[in-house]
């Protein structure tokens, strides 16, 4: 039985091998490529422009906040801290605030809904990009929405809430060392950029403050509250 056993190791440890391999193939066709499944490294590979449907109705937008702004709250992530890194849009004062349109950025999969103190937050998770996260703050749905749902890019979420709130808008990645935050406007082709520089931006940059110049001119904070807004412009103005 010994000496059987041991002429037939060979054929069992390279059979046990080759078992070993095709487990690890399947796991690298499983994570679509990336690190961990659905996480993206945004400083090795550089943000993607993907995004070609506005996620409110531009028409009524009369201000955008600077990404890394003092404006509302502290909203930072797991690599940076006291600094608003989402961006808040504006409606004209004249504007009926509660009718303007809310769509969905991209194609996804809702994976959060939160009531908040006004109106309802939903993210969603990119279909073509699973490490990207859209999160619209203030939505009043026109439909109720539930976790795993599907829905397509330019699809009407709801409305704003009205008045007593902006809207406002933030994107996060699962990197591989962490959540981050990008703006919206780097994650935009350039075909949907170019209804902004209609409105007068000429770069991306004029609505984010990169982390180098936030860094140079730093806030304070007390929470989530801003108790120093520094120096820097907050807010830019559309034409």
């Amino acid at each position: 039985m010994k000496k059987l056993f041991k002429n037939l190791f060979p054929f069992i440890l390279v059979s046990l091998l080759i078992v070993l391999a095709a487990c690890n193939g399947d796991d690298d066709n499983n994570d679509n490529g990336n690190n961990n499944y659905d996480t993206y490294d945004v400083d090795a590979n550089g943000i993607p422009q993907f995004v070609s449907v506005n996620y409110i109705e531009l028409t009524q937008i009369i201000r955008i906040s600077k990404f890394r702004s003092a404006e509302g709250h502290d909203y930072s992530d797991g690599f940076e801290s006291c600094r608003s890194m989402k961006h808040y849009f504006r409606p004209y004062d004249a504007a009926d605030w509660a009718a303007i349109k809310i769509y969905a950025p991209v194609s996804g999969t809702v994976s959060r809904i939160y009531e908040e103190w006004a109106g309802t937050q939903v993210q969603i998770k990119s279909d073509s990009r699973p490490a990207f996260y859209f999160i619209i703050f203030h939505i009043d749905l026109d439909n109720p929405l539930s976790v795993g749902d599907n829905v397509t890019a330019g699809q009407q979420l709801g409305t704003h809430i009205g008045s007593q709130t902006t809207s406002d808008i933030a994107v996060g990645v699962e990197t591989p060392t962490g959540w981050k935050l990008i703006s919206y406007f780097d994650v935009m082709t350039n075909t949907l950029f170019q209804q902004y520089q209609a409105r007068g931006l000429n770069s991306r940059s004029d609505v984010i403050i990169s982390e180098s110049a936030r860094d140079a001119d730093p806030l304070s904070c007390d929470g989530e509250t801003f108790s120093d807004s520094g120096t820097l412009e907050h807010w830019f103005d559309l034409n």
